[in-house]
């Protein structure tokens, strides 16, 4: 979750005893165990190298490599993904990563005797969603504001506001609005809780 500090400053308040009051503590207190995990979890990758901001939230996701190479702004949120950091990984602003997304930063040339390894950089720039189960392959960057749909495979770059699907991914004639204003870590429960009440 967002950092205790961060909630606490930014905590919805509501007149002492009043109904609100109530059913807003009653949630904290509920959910306050899911915000100690979500922490823990972001602190331990920052230790291990990671470059994350305090206001993501960082799911049980899987993160194989050095941790150095992960980069997560502000508001952006992972949940339980498998990500190989055999190059870097940079996550903008407001992202959303559902379940069972796969980011992978290497591969092999199998044109090469040797079966050399070729890593290349992921960039996920602002305000992408990723639909559950999709796969990003090494190199690509989704541009502000694309969609990837759920179980896509997405092996080329994507356009700001590009909405893909498929295997391969490719775009959808629709696209998305170049005015964005949310934030994905809103929706989960025990953000809400201390946003909202």
């Amino acid at each position: 979750m967002a950092s205790l500090n961060y909630l606490w400053s930014n905590r919805a308040k509501f007149p002492l005893g009043s109904k609100a009051f109530n059913r807003a503590w009653a949630k904290r207190i509920l959910l306050f165990s899911q915000v100690l995990k979500m922490n823990s979890r972001r602190r331990k990758l920052i230790k291990q190298g990671a470059t994350i901001d305090e206001r993501a939230e960082i799911g049980e996701a899987k993160f194989d490599g050095r941790k150095s190479r992960l980069t997560v702004g502000s508001f952006s949120f992972i949940g339980r993904a498998y990500m190989v950091l055999h190059a870097n990984i940079i996550i903008g602003e407001r992202v959303c990563i559902n379940d069972r997304v796969e980011i992978l930063t290497a591969t092999h040339d199998v044109t090469d005797p040797h079966w050399v390894q070729i890593a290349k950089d992921v960039v996920i720039e602002d305000y992408v969603w990723i639909g559950q189960g999709a796969m990003i392959l090494p190199g690509v960057t989704l541009g502000r504001g694309a969609v990837v749909g759920a179980r896509a495979v997405v092996s080329k770059s994507v356009a700001p506001g590009a909405i893909v699907a498929g295997n391969p991914a490719t775009p959808l004639t629709k696209t998305r609005s170049t005015e964005l204003h949310y934030n994905p870590c809103e929706f989960l429960a025990a953000n809400r809780a201390w946003l909202i009440g």
